[in-house]
C-alpha cells in the first residue's frame, strides 16, 4: 500500500480517488471547492490540508494554470507531481521548470480513456518525464491504467495525448457526417454501422486499405507514389462528397476544410502524388 494524494475532484479526478482506494492505497484528496471531497471521505479518503499534503500528488483540473492556483507558493521539495490535466505541450514544459523551481519533479500524463473506464481492463495513459521518478510511482498509478512511458520531455505524453485525440474526433466527426447523409435516404445509423466498424479496423490493419500504417511509412521516407490513386482523384472524390451534403441540406465545415486542404496540396503540385503528400502542406501552413 502506498499513499497519493488526488488534486481536483472533477469526474476525472473523483473516479481516480475512488480507484485509488479500490486497489487498496492510502488517499488523500483536496479541492478548491473543498465540499466535493465529502462523498470521497466517506469512502475512506482523507481530507488533505492542501493541496501539496503528501509526497506523490496526482493531479487532474481543468487546465495548469489551476495547478498554480491551487499550489500556489507551496514548497515541493521531493515531491512527485503526477498531472494528467490537459494543455498545450509547451505549457506542460513551462510547468515542469516551474515545480523544478519550488523543489519537486513534474510527471506529465495523459489518459486515454473516460472516467468509468478508468482501473478497467485496456485503459493507458500517455506519461513523460524523468523516468526513475515515474518508475518509482509506477506501481501506485498503474491502479488507473498501464503506465505506457513516451520519454523525459514533459512535452511529449501531451502530444501523445493530443495525436489520439485528434484521430478519435475527426473519425467520429466523419462517421456522424456519414450516418445523417445516409439517413436523408432513411438509411437506419445500424445499418451502415458494419460498414463502418469494418472501415476503422481495415484502415488500422496492414492490407490494402492499412492507411496508418501506409502513410506512417511514406512520412518516415518523405516519399509519396500516387500510382493509380493520386491526390487529384482524392480532391475531385471529395469535392463531390461536400457537394452532397450540401445538396442533403447537411452541415460541411469539418469536410469542407478537407477538401480545402486537399485542393491546396492539389494547386501546389503535387496532385501527381498519394494521399500522404497532403501532410507536407499540413506541416507548411
Amino acid at each position: 500500500m502506498s499513499q497519493v494524494t488526488v488534486v481536483g475532484l472533477g469526474p476525472m479526478g473523483s473516479k481516480m480517488a475512488e480507484t485509488f482506494l479500490a486497489a487498496g492505497h492510502e488517499v488523500a484528496v483536496w479541492n478548491r471547492t473543498a465540499s466535493k471531497a465529502a462523498p470521497l471521505v466517506a469512502k475512506g479518503a482523507r481530507q488533505a490540508a492542501s493541496a501539496a499534503d503528501g509526497e506523490l500528488l496526482v493531479v487532474s483540473q481543468i487546465s495548469y494554470q489551476a495547478m498554480y492556483d491551487s499550489l500556489g507558493d507551496a514548497r515541493l521539495d521531493g515531491k512527485a507531481v503526477v498531472n494528467l490535466s490537459s494543455d498545450t505541450p509547451e505549457a506542460l514544459r513551462r510547468a515542469a521548470r516551474w515545480v523544478e523551481e519550488r523543489g519537486g519533479t513534474l510527471i506529465t500524463a495523459g489518459i486515454m480513456v473516460p472516467p468509468p473506464a478508468i482501473g478497467l481492463p485496456g485503459a493507458y495513459a500517455f506519461y513523460s518525464g524523468p523516468k526513475e521518478v515515474l518508475d518509482r510511482h509506477a506501481g501506485t498509478l498503474e491502479a488507473l491504467s498501464e503506465v505506457t512511458y513516451v520519454g523525459p520531455d514533459q512535452g511529449l505524453a501531451m502530444m501523445y495525448y493530443q495525436a489520439q485525440l485528434l484521430i478519435f474526433w475527426s473519425s467520429l466527426t466523419s462517421f456522424m457526417h456519414a450516418m445523417a447523409l445516409l439517413r436523408t435516404a432513411e438509411v437506419p445509423p445500424r445499418e451502415f454501422l458494419p460498414f463502418a466498424q469494418n472501415l476503422f479496423t481495415q484502415v488500422g490493419g496492414d492490407g490494402p486499405m492499412g492507411y496508418a500504417k501506409i502513410l506512417a511509412d511514406c512520412f518516415e521516407a518523405g516519399e509519396y507514389p500516387g500510382g493509380q490513386n493520386s491526390l487529384h482523384m482524392q480532391a475531385v472524390g471529395i469535392g463531390h462528397a461536400v457537394e452532397a451534403l450540401a445538396e442533403a441540406g447537411m452541415e460541411t465545415t469539418v469536410p469542407g476544410a478537407l477538401k480545402a486542404l486537399f485542393e491546396r496540396a492539389d494547386a501546389e503540385g503535387r496532385g501527381h502524388e498519394g494521399l500522404g503528400t497532403v501532410i507536407e502542406s499540413i506541416r507548411k501552413p
